[in-house]
């Protein structure tokens, strides 16, 4: 049971566990793959549910995402290529004139913990920077993030760039002052108002 113990302590947020356990299950030649999903993936599904549900908090998202990180940094180098196989590729960034990121940070390392590559440009980024990294990359999707409604511009600018590079690459939105209604009118593919959320929309828009 112990890949079990790599979930129970990710869900305890217990870093140097997930990173002992993880080791020792390497070490007795345990199947990465089973690791990878059962130890480190799952319970990143039920911190997102009880999210959803009121009973965990964004610190507390962000420390189970913190410890599933430093399991997943152990795994990495192991990782065959079929079995680290990415379910697609998301570039994600806090808009121009914005330097707001914890929410950014999150929502990187849940998408992270879903499977998929995160290229992560950080905060301030302007829409060139995300139409040339999303084709550099063949990027799946963009998730743009804002928390000051004076850089909400910024999230149009760079949907409309997108389009106008003819790139078929699915848009997301989120941050505090950001609305479904907003990302409708700016023809966005998609919002989501927390992290478990925008995880759910990008396998939905992958899928």
């Amino acid at each position: 049971m112990s890949i079990q113990d790599i979930y129970n302590a990710v869900l305890a947020f217990d870093e140097a566990t997930v990173k002992a356990k993880t080791q020792e299950e390497l070490d007795a030649g345990t199947d990465v793959g089973s690791i990878l999903n059962d130890g480190l993936i799952s319970p990143m599904d039920e911190v997102g549910e009880r999210f959803s549900a009121g009973d965990l908090f964004v610190p507390e998202m962000l420390v189970a995402a913190q410890a599933m990180k430093a399991g997943l940094k152990i795994l990495k180098p192991h990782l065959a290529e079929g079995q680290s196989q990415s379910k697609g590729t998301v570039i994600i960034g806090t808009v121009k004139g914005d330097l707001h990121d914890i929410g950014k940070n999150l929502v990187s390392m849940m998408v992270e913990g879903a499977g998929f590559e995160v290229v992560d440009l950080g905060v301030d980024v302007d829409s060139e920077t995300f139409v040339k990294t999303a084709a550099e990359k063949n990027a799946d999707v963009i998730a743009l993030s804002a928390l000051l409604t004076t850089t909400m511009p910024s999230m149009e600018t760079t949907v409309r760039a997108l389009k106008e590079a003819g790139m078929t690459i699915k848009a997301i939105v989120g941050g505090a002052p950001v609305t479904q209604a907003f990302s409708d009118q700016i023809g966005a593919d998609g919002y989501s108002a927390d992290a478990p959320g925008a995880v759910k929309l990008i396998k939905e828009l992958v899928a």
